[in-house]
């Protein structure tokens, strides 16, 4: 049998489904609608592995609604105006019940691709269920984002990992027949990440290639995935790996890598977008004020890969990836809010200073709001030597200026404006 361990345990019922208690649990944010006679259309956004598929495969089994699916790598508009004419005009075929159609990696599909799909989903001609593991706030236009329910799946834990495991030795005609004992599950689980496919597809990889009686234990799954990383890889789980060397290159400043990386991703039909948005995150968490404009070109690269799309979209894709590695680094802005946050989380809804706060009416104004603001501007050098945190914060510094030639012009700077008082 040629069929993958991971399509051979996909469930047959919302029974046999692991994971995603808060979607189809007895509570869960799907269930009532489950049991009601209505099926929205709706975008599952989750990583890899965490049974997007899987649950909308049996939501139509449950609503015995017919089930079409596509790949939005190999589908265009006219797969989809295909299964939307057979929905308008083949009635006999579908019977009362609207079919449900499923889009894997929908956030793949152009503007164009996912306007064709607004008609039918507004008629409710088709039941749309999309699939995604970017944020659909990006990659889905609003006006089927308005059409659509959104719901989140979860990396499966530790436990519902170990149940896919055992469900798997105890149920596949295959395993059932063979000599198999787990005496430790520590590696395949990691190597998993929480993705049930990449879990499965690790225990077969592991059992197909040792000989019975197979006694699988750290070291084994460790020696087997390595040796045979090409094949556990097959189906694109580098994916995570190798935007991580990216990034890391261009953190490292190696534009040699960098481009390498780039040239990786490109070539395994990466999106575009995907790649430019993680370059402009790394500008403001790796370089910010270092080099400011490094936040420019990112956002720039950003906006013409959307306009020029594949194969142009690869020239400021790496125009940006060099300029990226070759900037001088800081992660202090980065650093600045994360330390923020977290006195923010410490300390409460401390009370904003008097003088701050907005004084819009006659009563504010009586009760001292905004009583003794000094308007910068209106001093020398466009400074005034006032307080701006509350009072249990006075004098506590978040931000710390990288040592870079920008930032040391910036920490020169505070310490001219505030002399010891943050100790810049």
């Amino acid at each position: 049998m040629n069929t993958p361990l991971a399509e051979r345990m996909r469930p047959k019922s919302l029974e046999e489904y692991v994971g995603q208690e808060h979607l189809v649990g007895p509570q869960g944010g799907l269930t009532s609608i489950i049991k009601s006679g209505n099926l929205p259309s709706m975008i599952l956004w989750g990583p890899p592995g965490t049974g997007k598929t899987t649950l909308a495969r049996l939501l139509a089994l449950q609503k015995e609604r017919p089930f079409y699916q596509l790949s939005a790598i190999n589908s265009g508009v006219k797969e989809i105006r295909d299964i939307l004419q057979k929905a308008e005009h083949n009635g006999d075929l579908f019977s009362s019940k609207s079919p449900l159609l499923f889009i894997d990696e929908i956030h793949r599909f152009s503007k164009s691709q996912q306007d064709s799909l607004l008609g039918a989903v507004e008629k409710g001609s088709i039941i749309l269920i999309g699939a995604t593991t970017e944020n659909p706030s990006f990659e889905v236009i609003n006006a089927l984002l308005s059409r659509c329910q959104i719901y989140v799946l979860n990396t499966l834990d530790k436990s519902q990992l170990q149940q896919l495991i055992s469900n798997a030795l105890s149920r596949d005609i295959e395993l059932k027949s063979k000599k198999i004992e787990i005496l430790e599950d520590q590696a395949l689980l990691k190597v998993s990440g929480g993705d049930a496919r990449k879990l499965l597809s690790a225990l077969e990889l592991v059992i197909n290639s040792t000989p019975e009686p197979i006694k699988i234990d750290n070291a084994l799954v460790q020696e087997k995935i390595q040796t045979q990383m090409a094949m556990f890889d097959k189906n694109g789980d580098l994916h995570y790996d190798i935007i991580s060397a990216f990034i890391k290159s261009i953190r490292g400043s190696d534009p040699n890598g960098s481009v390498y990386w780039l040239a990786r991703m490109i070539q395994a039909g990466e999106e575009v977008k995907f790649i430019a948005r993680r370059m402009l995150i790394l500008a403001s968490e790796d370089i910010g004020n270092a080099n400011p404009t490094a936040l420019v070109l990112a956002n720039s690269t950003f906006q013409a890969v959307n306009i020029l799309g594949l194969p142009e979209a690869r020239i400021p894709l790496s125009q940006c990836a060099i300029y990226l590695a070759g900037s001088e680094k800081s992660n202090a802005s980065f650093t600045a809010i994360n330390k923020a946050q977290q006195k923010v989380k410490e300390t409460g809804d401390l009370g904003v200073p008097l003088a701050l706060r907005n004084a819009p009416t006659q009563l504010m104004k009586e009760l001292d709001y905004g009583k003794n603001y000094q308007y910068a501007h209106d001093h020398e050098n466009h400074f005034v030597d006032m307080e701006f945190l509350p009072k249990d914060l006075e004098g506590f510094r978040f931000y710390d200026p990288g040592e870079n030639t920008k930032e040391s012009q910036i920490r020169k700077f505070l310490k001219l404006r505030w002399k010891d008082k943050y100790g810049y």
